[in-house]
């Protein structure tokens, strides 16, 4: 994704500085083509030698260096770039690229570039809320130059909200999303993902091994590609994906409520949770003692979700559904393809080595009407992708 990608990292005066040669670092590592331009003041904070070492390439401070090419150099590195991103940027340099004032290396070559372009504000609480920077960073947002949105917490001059610059990993995947082909632009989609918890009393619970990391990775993949996309999502130890509408649930009812009040305005629903087939039927507010003899939970079943989205489906819209087996995997897969009125049927099998809970790859068979695709041992991130190139064929071909 990132191989060969010319990114440019614009640095201002800001303490967060050192977070962005931690950012250069981790493009290296992916084979990007990093070059780092500095405000004078951003010298003062962290030394451009740090990001000449880390990138290999020269660290840019003067717009009129007199060691340049032939080409004029900010104009040279604006055609080049992929993406630019200013992290940390200062309230003086977000004014300046909000009103086109260009009096330095930074700011000239943010001006003249035409690739997508991203600003991550790091300043004080009371900076960042002014309404002056405010209307400068709506001012940006007007322009189609994504402004990510601060951290909140203790800041170096010891107030406490927002103003932080986002950690390294956030910023990283901001830049992988600008640099993404949106081949789902304009497409709503919903994922599920996790697993539910079936309440017994306060301290105990029904559930399973679902980590949800597949369904995690497919709605961080639809949103690179575009979609807007809102993830359903049970109890999980993961981070949401940026730009992702997330959707907290615990029980299989309330998973139940938060897709069927969403599913009509979706173009795409993509069922990868883990939701509980059944849960008690009766439930206490008070701890269960122990008892001498054995315990039996009388259980009922929960609602089929993806039956009601089969039933519910309207014209247009692409169902998908997941399938975990332990055995007869394809046979029984085909009868739930037919039974939901699913599109779509992803199936793997438990018992095979890679696949199924919390494990970072899987093996997968995609099974519509009339296909039968088996993909190979992959990631998650590589199956999802397999998974929404073969959903947004499919609707195309309609």
């Amino acid at each position: 994704m990132l191989e060969g990608k010319h990114i440019i990292l614009g640095v201002t005066g800001s303490i967060a500085a050192y977070k962005t040669a931690s950012l250069a670092s981790m493009l290296k590592k992916q084979k990007a083509n990093v070059t780092v331009i500095m405000t004078k003041n951003a010298t003062n904070f962290i030394n451009p030698i740090t990001f000449e070492e880390l990138t290999g390439n020269k660290c840019l401070v003067d717009t009129f260096d007199r060691n340049f090419q032939h080409n004029v150099e900010h104009i040279a590195l604006a055609r080049l770039a992929d993406v630019f991103l200013i992290a940390p940027a200062s309230a003086n340099v977000i004014a300046k690229a909000a009103h086109g004032l260009a009096d330095d290396m930074l700011t000239t070559t943010f001006l003249a570039c035409e690739c997508p372009k991203l600003i991550a504000p790091a300043m004080n609480t009371r900076m960042y809320h002014n309404p002056i920077t405010q209307n400068n960073l709506k001012l940006l947002r007007k322009y189609r130059i994504e402004v990510i949105d601060p951290a909140s917490g203790y800041l170096a001059c010891g107030d406490v909200g927002d103003g932080k610059m986002p950690e390294p990993e956030l910023l990283f995947e901001y830049i992988v999303k600008a640099l993404t082909p949106k081949d789902m632009a304009g497409k709503k989609v919903l994922v599920t993902a996790g697993p539910t918890r079936e309440k017994i009393d306060p301290v105990r619970y029904i559930s399973n091994h679902s980590t949800g990391k597949m369904g995690y990775a497919i709605a961080r993949a639809a949103m690179l590609r575009g979609a807007e996309v809102t993830l359903v999502t049970g109890k999980t130890d993961l981070a949401p994906p940026i730009s992702v509408d997330t959707v907290h649930v615990t029980s299989a009812a309330e998973m139940a409520e938060a897709v069927k009040e969403r599913a009509d305005k979706q173009d795409i629903i993509i069922k990868a949770a883990a939701v509980a087939d059944y849960r008690p039927k009766f439930t206490s507010d008070e701890k269960i003692k122990k008892k001498e003899d054995d315990m039996s939970i009388a259980l009922e079943r929960t609602e089929d979700i993806l039956g009601f989205l089969g039933t519910h489906k309207r014209d247009g819209q692409f169902l998908c559904g997941f399938s975990m087996e332990t055995e007869n995997m394809e046979q029984n897969s085909r009868e739930k393809l037919k039974k939901k009125n699913l599109d779509l049927i992803v199936a793997n099998n438990l018992k095979q080595a890679g696949a199924g809970f919390g494990t970072d790859t899987n093996i997968v068979t995609l099974l519509s009407e009339t296909d039968t695709i088996q993909l190979p041992l992959m990631n998650k991130e590589e199956v999802a992708d397999r998974l929404l190139s073969y959903i947004t064929h499919s609707i195309a071909a309609r």
